[in-house]
């Protein structure tokens, strides 16, 4: 037997979408600490011990709630605060879904570390079909073409403006219904590359059809719309919901079919 095994698991989320997917496998119950932006579902998580940002852990009072699994992600938590947690969590669970069809791995990280729990196993089975009949709407009916690609410009900042590269989660979501990132870059596993830095006066912003605008991390408000049209002068412009698109897990299926939605009023 492990050094787990027949105790109750004592979860920490330090990642907002893990958090939500925790309590959409029915594991609500089992969670000790959060961080402040860990806000879905609000009325299980309202009583959840808040130990920080992703990025700015206290460690301290996570130590004192004592998890056995601690929940992170590659790209939101920093390195140094995984290599701290593992002086005192017996296990940490490492995940970077970088597309919505990286979900089956994420499932099978959860089953893995939780399935002995009640109903586990059947409810993250539940969330997969629907990821999978959502991934199968996006794709053309048979014997019919693909509608016609667009660029993308999907801005999580401003001041300066920042967008996605390729490889990212949010782009591979966008392609699944042709939408394609300018610039056609990929930023890597890890790093700031992921997320590149936009000056306005790169020659492919003319090739741009679409501008998003997201809802997080920055709230891009109406009075930005101009300031992101004379970016892409020809562009549509238009504010998104950054959670649907960009949170993994429960969300990947609802963002799909948002995205769908999106792209059928073009």
């Amino acid at each position: 037997m492990g050094p787990l095994d027949g105790f109750a698991p004592r979860i920490a989320s330090l990642v907002p979408s893990l958090t939500e997917l925790v309590c959409a496998l029915g594991l609500g119950h089992r969670l000790v600490a959060r961080t402040g932006y860990c806000v879905h579902p609000a009325e299980a998580v309202a009583g959840v011990p808040k130990v920080g940002g992703t990025k700015d852990v206290n460690l301290a009072k996570l130590r004192r709630l004592a998890p056995t699994h601690v929940l992170v992600n590659i790209d939101e938590n920093r390195r140094e605060t995984v290599e701290a947690l593992r002086e005192f969590v017996p296990q940490i669970i490492v995940t970077h879904p970088c597309g919505p069809r990286d979900s089956p791995a994420l499932m099978a990280q959860m089953r893995e570390a939780f399935g002995g729990e009640p109903g586990v196993h059947e409810r993250a089975l539940a969330l997969e079909a629907d990821l999978a009949q959502a991934l199968a709407d996006c794709a053309p009916a048979p014997g019919s073409a693909p509608g016609p690609a667009q660029h993308v410009l999907y801005l999580i900042w401003r001041d300066p403006w920042m967008t996605v590269a390729r490889d990212t989660y949010i782009a591979r979501m966008l392609v699944e219904v042709g939408w394609h990132t300018l610039p056609a870059v990929e930023g890597g596993p890890s790093g700031a590359a992921r997320y590149p830095v936009v000056a306005g006066n790169e020659p492919w912003l003319a090739e741009v059809d679409r501008v998003l605008l997201s809802s997080e991390p920055y709230c891009f408000e109406a009075q930005h719309r101009a300031e992101a049209q004379a970016l892409c002068p020809r562009a549509q412009v238009q504010r998104v919901d950054g959670e649907l698109l960009s949170w993994y897990g429960p969300r990947a299926a609802a963002g799909l079919r948002y995205l769908r939605g999106l792209a059928a009023q073009a």
